[in-house]
């Protein structure tokens, strides 16, 4: 399964009230389950170069400590509270968040900018992997929540958008 279609699956279950799903393909073994807002993820592949290997292995161990994953993302929601007429923009993936495409480069949005649905407005890197994220929505970028080159979670909010 292709690390695309993984991010689309886990999105497709986010937007569904599916609280379990097992795909199982060959050597390639996926489950997410869904408990009230948290999303857990566990996938186990044998055929995968050692790498690779790693970072399943390592999700694997993180639902052991759902309280610490569950905190993260509360404590950027008191923003949301503030400006009640605002969407939140969270993080389809865990990474590295970055603001622009280089560190000579001007960051994607800021604060006061115009978006529009599709624009990229930030890049995650994943397992060495630079992924644009595009904006779902068209409106003005109230706020940045999270500081360039940090580590973000799944479903973490990132901006804060006074739809248009």
């Amino acid at each position: 399964m292709e690390y695309k279609q993984i991010q689309e699956l886990l999105k497709a279950v986010n937007k569904s009230n599916i609280s379990e799903l097992s795909i199982k393909d060959g050597d390639f073994e996926i489950t997410i389950k869904q408990a009230n807002t948290e999303t857990q993820f566990v996938a186990v592949q044998a055929s995968m170069p050692q790498m690779m290997q790693q970072a399943p292995q390592q999700m694997m161990h993180a639902p052991q400590a759902p309280q610490q994953i569950a905190a993260a993302p509360a404590a950027p929601s008191a923003p949301a509270a503030e400006a009640s007429n605002t969407v939140t923009i969270k993080s389809p993936m865990i990474g590295t968040f970055y603001r622009s495409s280089g560190p000579d480069k001007p960051a994607f949005v800021a604060v006061g900018d115009e978006i529009k649905t599709g624009q990229v407005i930030c890049i995650v890197e994943a397992m060495k992997l630079f992924n644009e994220i595009e904006s779902e929505i068209s409106g003005r970028i109230v706020k940045v929540l999270v500081d360039d080159a940090s580590p973000i979670e799944y479903d973490q909010p990132l901006f804060l958008v006074e739809p248009a």
